[in-house]
């Protein structure tokens, strides 16, 4: 009898698949709408879990955290609430001057900031109208806000985390647990008959696999609901 597939096993919830919870132990949020004023960046961490480095910021009796903009320091203010282009401070995206560069950017005011999070990210204010702010993603792509969301400002730190090479297997093996990533990945095609359903690849001739509509996460594998199979008469 063969084993259960990779998806399965990780869908199974078991603690092979489940990162540890001390990695994400930071949550990146904003301080509540009320708050304007001047928060002080207290300390730079590495998160394990996040690819920036993270600002512990305190504003009154709060402690809150964000990506670190690119060249902000310990000690430093960090204005929230002003129109102050200052890299790190926190303004609305109506504030925000035409080409300005922004980040860690707010779906709905008050969410805390859910895009453009990664090291190196920024996103480009391109337009304004209609109480709304147009964005340039950086997938190119424009996104329509509005104006009332928060935003940091200027460029997140570590832009060239991926210019140097891994080099070692082992290192990116640390790197990989540091965040539970399933690595290596492996092709169906490459492993044995009995691990995978496509394995050994004889004739790569790949046998139609349908899941039941209410299958559970880790048996929903394969062809989910086609509307037909097999070759077209």
């Amino acid at each position: 009898m063969g084993k259960s597939l990779i998806q399965q096993a990780r869908g199974h919830g078991s603690f092979t698949y489940r990162v540890r919870r001390n990695a994400y132990r930071y949550k990146i949020s904003y301080p509540t709408l009320e708050e304007i004023g001047k928060a002080v960046v207290i300390k730079l961490i590495n998160s394990a879990a996040h690819t920036a480095p993270l600002a512990k910021m305190k504003i009154g009796n709060k402690i809150f955290f964000n990506p670190a903009a690119q060249g902000i320091y310990e000690g430093q203010e960090i204005e929230i609430g002003s129109p102050n282009m200052t890299p790190g401070n926190i303004i609305q995206l109506k504030n925000a001057p035409i080409g300005a560069n922004i980040f860690n950017i707010e779906i709905r005011p008050g969410d805390g900031g859910l895009m453009i999070r990664t090291s190196g990210g920024t996103a480009t204010v391109i337009k304004r109208g209609d109480n709304r702010v147009g964005l340039l993603m950086a997938n190119k792509k424009e996104v329509s806000l509005d104006e009332n969301c928060r935003a940091s400002v200027g460029i997140i730190a570590g832009q060239g985390r991926k210019l140097k090479p891994v080099v070692k297997a082992g290192k990116k093996h640390h790197m990989m647990k540091a965040r539970n990533k399933l690595w290596p990945r492996t092709s169906a095609v490459k492993m044995n008959a009995v691990d995978h359903p496509f394995g050994s690849g004889r004739g790569k001739r790949i046998k139609s696999k349908i899941a039941k509509r209410n299958a559970p996460a880790g048996a929903k594998v394969g062809h989910l609901r086609p509307s037909r199979t097999g070759r077209k008469k």
